[in-house]
């Protein structure tokens, strides 16, 4: 198994389009880049912390390349604006790639400067992979736990439907 390590928003929102993918064995909710150690969803919140919401992703490199996993974050995401998807608004919810190795930053790299070839101004940031907190149990797997939840109701189907239509070759059976 292979990691990923992104931050795309809410964490809810990413989890859930992850989890749809072949070769994605696990999802794991949680926090990254910042400065205290163990923080809670309410320590991020405030935005001090300096952390984003992030998921760890452990995945099949046999069914699911890391060029694939980057293709899906982008497109599912907003990789334009800084610190901000949709009405989330913070440091936490920066559009983030902690890369594990040498190969995933050149294939995040390459990723970022295609997609500002096409014209796009990317803000996407490029890390080498810090301390990974978990976030605590309530939030994992949280859409398919509270699928009636108001804000997973906005904002969740949008790019389940987005990742359904481009990426379908890519989604686990049902």
């Amino acid at each position: 198994m292979q990691q990923a390590l992104f931050g795309g928003g809410c964490f809810w929102c990413t989890e859930a389009v992850f989890l749809q993918l072949k070769g994605v064995d696990k999802v794991i909710s949680g926090y990254a880049g910042g400065r205290t150690q163990q923080p809670s969803y309410e320590d991020i919140c405030t935005g001090e912390t300096q952390h984003a919401e992030v998921i760890r992703i452990d995945f099949d490199e046999a069914q699911i390349s890391f060029a694939q996993l980057l293709d899906v974050f982008f497109a599912t995401h907003d990789p334009t604006t800084l610190n901000r998807q949709g009405n989330d608004v913070g440091t936490q919810y920066r559009s983030v790639i902690y890369y594990f190795n040498a190969e995933q930053q050149q294939q995040a790299q390459h990723a970022i400067e295609a997609l500002q070839a096409d014209g796009l101004q990317i803000v996407t940031e490029l890390s080498p992979a810090p301390v990974f907190y978990p976030a605590e149990d309530y939030h994992q797997n949280f859409f398919a736990r509270n699928p009636s939840q108001g804000y997973c109701n906005f904002a969740i189907p949008p790019k389940l439907m987005k990742l359904r239509s481009k990426f379908q070759d890519l989604l686990k059976p049902d």
